[in-house]
This record gives structure tokens, C-alpha cells and sequence, in this order.
């Protein structure tokens, strides 16, 4: 017991943390923040496609199409971010996913939308491994938490900030959507590009090793855990830009209110996220993150009976504490178990676990939700707790990855 206060209050405080973030870090974080400021197009395609005429399905396709280039990017993006910087596949990502969303905006068929939604899920998501590595590059592990926390934070700020305009958009002009979403991409691109640095980049001896890193992920068995239950509650949380709008909707309210409810979560994460941190960041990290899928999967399942907005906006509540308790903590549990050279692949191998939801969930859900959305919800909770289960059982397999891949860094 004496053993494990002083291990605890050794711990860096909050405070120690935040004054330890480099200026690096807050632009990323900024950048982070414009791009999300502007993320109109994906939470609202449900509802653009079903106004010009589309089924639910149809638009579930829509956003799996761009679940499956996320999930293809993943790979790419992680190889990309060791072998030649973090800052390259940032500028690449956003440059190109302001100019799909602009192709996008003038499509006129299933036949065009679909894969220019897949290619904008692989360009517009290969930037996730390289912006997590870059943090990992940054910071010490016990300030990663800290850190992966303030990134959330920029990314639901103005996610809250630019879904609450995206809605009263939305009402007005689709087409504002997609223009403002391209432009802020945009500048992400160019932010990067001007004061984002490399990072850690692979030399020729560390790119030896590229095979045995992928047979540590896979020999990894608690990890593996760990990505399965990343993949049950991310397929849960798809929901929330799928079959929520639907839902809203269905209830009585416009796509205004659905932007409201969307930007609720991400006010949300802004003012109580650093003081959720501080309680979790010296707990156990997979027992959080299974409390965290825990709430998400019961929050969703809460719309069974859940059409008031009171209670609308009390599933929120439920679902962005399950968020705000796991999800920086899920990062941090990709970012220690890798060495230092592979961090971006073991980065990609988390974020395909996102791909891959994003890809089943909004069609399984679209589709349940169409034959009976009862089922859909009480699938959604039944999976979180699915989740949760997985994420306790990773605790019981140390990492497994062989000596020689967690020698120091060799920095191009």
C-alpha cells in the first residue's frame, strides 16, 4: 500500500503536465482544431443523401465506403510516418481531403459518390497515425495521457463549435458544407506544413526490423484484446453520425437539432475532459477504457425509449462521459506497448480498428435500423459491454514484444 502512494504521488501532476506540452504540440493541437471546425460533410451525409432521395442503406454504404479508405490508409499512413516523418503524411492527408471534398460536392451519382468517399476516408484519415506518433515523439510517457487529452480537447472543440454552424447550414445549403469543409483541411495542410516538425524517422538499419515489428503486434495477445474491443465500441460510437440523425429526426426535430446534440458532446468534452483525466490518468488503463466502452454501448442502447430531447440529451451526457473516460487513455495504451521506431505502425494498427467500424458499423446499423431500430439500440449495448469484457481481458496478457524492437530511437 505505501508502495503504491508513493508510486502515486511520484506521478507528475496535472499542472506539471500542461506546462510541459512543447510548442509543437499546440500546433497540432490548433490544427487539429480548424480541420474539426469545419468537419461538416461526414456527421451530415446521412442526411444529405436521404434528402436527395436515398434509403438509409444507401447512405450507410455511403459512410463505409469512407470507413474502408480510413481502414486502407491506416496501414499506409503508419509506414508512411515512420519512414519519412510525421510532418509528410499530415500535409498529404489534408491538402488532398479539402480537394476530394470539393470533387464530392459536384457528384451526382452513387456511382461517383461512393469512391470518391473512399478515397477521401484513405486520404483524408492517413494524418491519424502521424499526428499520434508525433505525440509520443513529443512527450514522455507518463505526459501522454495529458497530451493525447489536449489533442481531444482541440478536435471537440471545434467539433462542438463547427457541428452547432454545420446544422444551421445544413438547413439553408447543403453546398456551404462542403466548401467550408474543404477550406479548413486546407489549412490544416498549410499549418503543417509551415510549423509542424518531422519526428522520428526510420534509417535503413531500423527499416530491417519493419517485419519483425508487425509479428510483435500479432504475437501481441493482449493487444490484439485490446484493438478487438477498440473495433466493438468504435462500431457503437459510428452510430452517432448514421443512424443518430435518423433517430433525431424521426423524433420530431430537424437537422439543427442533431447539430446541437453533436455539438453538446464536444462542449461537453471541452469543460470536463482535463478534470476526468486527472482522476484517471494514474488508474489502471485497460480498466478504464472498459468502464469508458462500458457507458458508450449503454448510452446508445438508451434510445430504445430515449425521443424527448431531455432525454436526448441525457444520452449524450452518458455517451461523452464513456468517451471523455477512455478514449485519450486508449491512445496512450498504443503509444507505450510500441517502440519507438514502429510507433506509427502500431498507431495504424489502432486506427484501423476505427477503419474497420466505420466500414461494418454504419451498415449493420443502417440496416437494423431500417428493419427494426429497437434492435439496432439494443445491439449497441450488448456490443459495449461486449467490449468492455475484452478490453478487462487484455489486462491479463503482458506485452509480448521481443527485446531488440524496444532499443532507442535511431532519428532521421
Amino acid at each position: 500500500m505505501a508502495a503504491a502512494t508513493m508510486s502515486r504521488a511520484s506521478q507528475p501532476t496535472l499542472r506539471e503536465n500542461l506546462r510541459s506540452i512543447p510548442p509543437q504540440a499546440w500546433v497540432l493541437f490548433a490544427g487539429s482544431f480548424v480541420n474539426r471546425l469545419g468537419t461538416f460533410v461526414l456527421p451530415f451525409i446521412t442526411l444529405y443523401l436521404t434528402r436527395r432521395g436515398y434509403g438509409p442503406p444507401e447512405a450507410g454504404f455511403a459512410i463505409a465506403a469512407y470507413g474502408l479508405g480510413g481502414l486502407l490508409s491506416q496501414g499506409v499512413g503508419g509506414l508512411v510516418a515512420d519512414r519519412f516523418g510525421r510532418r509528410n503524411p499530415i500535409v498529404l492527408s489534408m491538402i488532398s481531403a479539402g480537394t476530394l471534398t470539393l470533387v464530392l460536392w459536384r457528384a451526382t451519382s452513387l456511382a461517383q459518390i461512393y469512391p470518391l468517399m473512399l478515397a477521401l476516408g484513405f486520404l483524408g484519415e492517413m494524418y491519424r497515425p502521424a499526428a499520434a506518433a508525433l505525440i509520443a515523439d513529443l512527450l514522455p510517457p507518463e505526459r501522454r495521457v495529458t497530451a493525447f487529452t489536449l489533442w481531444r480537447l482541440a478536435v471537440n472543440l471545434g467539433w462542438a463549435c463547427g457541428l452547432a454552424l454545420g446544422g444551421l447550414l445544413a438547413e439553408r445549403n447543403f453546398s456551404f458544407l462542403f466548401v467550408g469543409d474543404a477550406l479548413t483541411s486546407i489549412t490544416f495542410g498549410v499549418l503543417a506544413y509551415v510549423a509542424i516538425p518531422h519526428g522520428t524517422r526510420t534509417s535503413r538499419h531500423e527499416e530491417a526490423d519493419l517485419p519483425n515489428a508487425r509479428r510483435a503486434i500479432v504475437a501481441d495477445r493482449g493487444f490484439l484484446l485490446f484493438l478487438g474491443s477498440t473495433l466493438l465500441a468504435a462500431a457503437v460510437y459510428s452510430q452517432n453520425v448514421s443512424t443518430l440523425p435518423l433517430h433525431v429526426v424521426a423524433s420530431g426535430y430537424g437537422p439543427a437539432t442533431y447539430g446541437i446534440l453533436q455539438a453538446m458532446n464536444g462542449l461537453l468534452v471541452v469543460a470536463f475532459e482535463l478534470p476526468v483525466i486527472g482522476w484517471t490518468q494514474h488508474r489502471d488503463r485497460l480498466r478504464i477504457v472498459a468502464l469508458g466502452h462500458l457507458l458508450i454501448g449503454l448510452a446508445f442502447a438508451s434510445l430504445i425509449a430515449a425521443r424527448t430531447l431531455p432525454a436526448l440529451a441525457a444520452m449524450v451526457v452518458v455517451w461523452t462521459l464513456g468517451e471523455m473516460i477512455e478514449s485519450p487513455v486508449a491512445s496512450t495504451v498504443a503509444a507505450d506497448r510500441a517502440p519507438t521506431y514502429a510507433r506509427g505502425r502500431y498507431q495504424s494498427a489502432f486506427g484501423g480498428m476505427f477503419g474497420v467500424a466505420w466500414m461494418l458499423g454504419p451498415v449493420l446499423g443502417t440496416m437494423a435500423y431500417a428493419t427494426e431500430p429497437a434492435l439496432l439500440w439494443a445491439a449497441c449495448g450488448l456490443v459495449g459491454a461486449v467490449a468492455a469484457a475484452l478490453a478487462l481481458a487484455a489486462r491479463r496478457r503482458p506485452p509480448a514484444v521481443p527485446e531488440r524492437l524496444t532499443d532507442g530511437p535511431h532519428s532521421g
